[in-house]
């Protein structure tokens, strides 16, 4: 299927803009532009009941969280979804994803809880993993005064954040942390090695673009980093047995989408059950567009009832 026409006009116009491209930019001045874009485009007056910004314990110190209840959700325990948001590992924060936060929030019924994990160059891997599961598990101990139920907790993200979903959940079950019931998996990097169709399809002017992607694991890995280490690529974990299931997003046209697949069919083949959108003419992060596109508050809507499923199936 050709490109939606709506978001192959919009690419046309974000790519005729002069100035540096992503690759080219500090990471400071690749945060501004992110920051930039997602004020133009993504979701915007999304009304929930609360919003509140807290501090949670990391392994070098606190980590910025930011929680949203939904309407009439008052301070009952509700479940929860704790939330890592893409850009890379490198850009991206509370405020980038605020919009889509709102409507998981909203459309779920649950308390999302979105993490201000450590950003690269200046916290190299494996910060982000470590303060991924430090979050995981702080929320969980402190539920309580959270107001969150924490016998229904789901894990979820977006690109990077979704890496950061699978690990939180991989060592929670490693570690017999917390128990969850679902990862929110929306276009998900699998494996940093990955040689597929649609990393060399769609290299160039699909919003992920091959030097993008460089550019974000040149800044993010140290140096000897093994790709094949599961916290990087989830592709190469040994054992997906007993993991929370799965609901995973992919577009036709992401440079990611062979790797999504290939891991939700490792997942199904370890018994994990698993739920793949995979949506045609559309490209890597395309929930962003919310200005630009009816597809986008579309896939993000049906990801939130995933999730309102996953934790009020009592």
């Amino acid at each position: 299927m050709s490109l939606d026409p709506v978001l192959k006009n919009f690419l046309a116009q974000l790519y005729a803009q002069p100035g540096p491209k992503m690759w080219e930019f500090t990471p400071t001045e690749a945060r501004q532009a992110f920051a930039l874009l997602m004020q133009f485009v993504a979701p915007k007056n999304v009304g929930v009941a609360k919003v509140e910004d807290l501090r949670g314990s990391g392994p070098n110190g606190d980590i910025p969280l930011r929680s949203y209840t939904p309407p009439h959700g008052g301070n009952a325990a509700l479940p929860a979804l704790l939330f890592f948001h893409g850009g890379g590992f490198v850009i991206g924060n509370l405020d980038t994803h605020d919009g889509l936060c709102r409507v998981l929030c909203r459309e779920s019924g649950a308390r999302v809880i979105a993490v201000d994990y450590r950003l690269a160059p200046e916290h190299k891997f494996p910060a982000a993993v470590d303060d991924a599961y430090a979050a995981l598990t702080w929320v969980v101990a402190n539920a309580e005064r959270l107001g969150v139920d924490p016998r229904w907790v789901a894990v979820g993200g977006d690109s990077a954040g979704a890496a950061l979903a699978t690990v939180a959940a991989r060592t929670a079950k490693e570690k017999r942390g917390p128990e969850l019931a679902l990862q929110l998996l929306m276009f998900p990097p699998t494996n940093l090695e990955a040689d597929t169709a649609s990393r060399r399809n769609w290299t160039d002017g699909y919003f992920l673009d091959r030097l993008t992607i460089k550019w974000f694991f040149d800044n993010y890995l140290p140096p000897g980093a093994d790709l094949r280490d599961p916290r990087l690529s989830p592709l190469f974990a040994s054992d997906l047995r007993g993991v929370a299931p799965v609901y995973l997003l992919t577009a036709e046209y992401d440079p990611l989408h062979d790797e999504g697949l290939e891991y939700a069919a490792k997942l199904r083949d370890s018994g994990v059950p698993v739920t793949v959108m995979d949506y045609p003419d559309l490209v890597h992060d395309f929930i962003y567009l919310d200005a630009v596109l009816p597809q986008a508050r579309e896939a993000l809507g049906a990801a939130a009832k995933a999730v309102r499923g996953a934790l009020y199936n009592r």
